[in-house]
């Protein structure tokens, strides 16, 4: 079996305003990436753009209509002093939670055994009523409601290893027992969220890190803490919000991972799937803001992927 992506042209049309860090050449990094050996080879599908009645499982109507009306014509639309639209992040943001709403068909199918979205905007700070930290929708929940939603899946698990506690997910899920959300993350960092005292239901997992910490204290909480909740919890799906401004030359935060950092927590997660899941991952690009760091660990992380599917892990 392989890895599929999944991409959309109007990734590269979310323009920010100048200087901004979330910036369309993170994608035209990733994609350099895509385009090199091995990852040519790997099978692409390009991605719908995800309904409002799909976004709307994830996301208050009300508020999946706002985000539609603030769309400039021109310019751009300020929805709070990080998170900006220009006229086509609408669509780019409509194509990203698409890309989550496919793999996660193609996963549970069994046409492939793990799937990553090379999408942007990112999504896991979007709460179900608020635009924040870049992100309009909440690309990894809109998936993982649809999973649950439409495709038979009783419960699954959303890792989160950006550097930025994934709030919106948190907030998304917090009265969702279907649904465990396990996350490492920098602590104190915006947005402020992430304790280990925020439990939800008995569903969320949160391992604070120290800054300057790195991989020996990041593994040692995925060991002790996480991977443990995940196994007992016996996940259909592991979902993967990949941010990689954990990256040690990462400008806007202070942890001290390295690529290989980021393969050896892509390789647990997929060893983790192949015990409880049938070795079913979906992958989602979220944070990395220097651009060497971002082309270091998604290879890491692809490599990981590709070892996972072809069962050489």
């Amino acid at each position: 079996m392989s890895v599929l992506i999944l991409t959309h042209p109007s990734s590269h049309r979310h323009v920010t305003p100048p200087g901004h860090p979330e910036r369309v050449a993170r994608i035209e990094t990733v994609d350099r990436v895509l385009a090199g050996p091995p990852y040519a080879s790997l099978p692409r599908a390009e991605v719908p753009a995800a309904s409002d009645a799909q976004l709307s499982r994830a996301h208050d109507p009300d508020y999946v209509a706002m985000i539609a009306a603030r769309a400039p014509a021109k310019g751009w639309s300020s929805l709070d002093p990080d998170t900006h639209m220009c006229p086509d992040s609408l669509d780019a943001a409509r194509h990203a939670a698409g890309a989550s709403i496919a793999a996660v068909e193609a996963v549970m199918a069994g046409v492939h055994r793990a799937a990553f979205c090379a999408v942007r905007p990112c999504g896991h700070h979007a709460e179900r009523r608020r635009a924040m930290g870049f992100c309009l929708f909440n690309n990894v929940a809109v998936g993982a409601l649809h999973a649950l939603e439409t495709l038979g899946v009783e419960k699954l698990a959303i890792v989160d290893f950006d550097v930025h506690h994934g709030n919106g997910t948190q907030d998304i899920f917090w009265e969702d027992g279907r649904v465990l959300f396990a996350s490492s993350h920098q602590m104190p960092l915006y947005p402020g969220t992430g304790a280990r005292d925020e439990t939800g239901v008995g569903n969320i997992f949160n391992a604070p890190l120290r800054p300057f910490s790195g991989g020996a204290e990041m593994r040692a909480v995925y060991e002790g803490r996480l991977f443990p909740a995940i196994r007992d919890f016996g996940p259909e799906l592991i979902m993967v919000s990949a941010g990689f401004d954990a990256h040690r030359d990462d400008p806007l935060a202070n942890l001290n991972w390295t690529a290989g950092d980021f393969g050896w927590v892509t390789a647990e997660i997929c060893r983790l799937a192949a015990t409880c899941c049938e070795g079913r991952v979906v992958s989602t690009l979220e944070g990395g803001y220097d651009l060497d760091g971002l082309a270091e660990s998604v290879r890491a992380h692809l490599d990981a992927l590709i070892a996972h599917a072809e069962g050489s892990l």
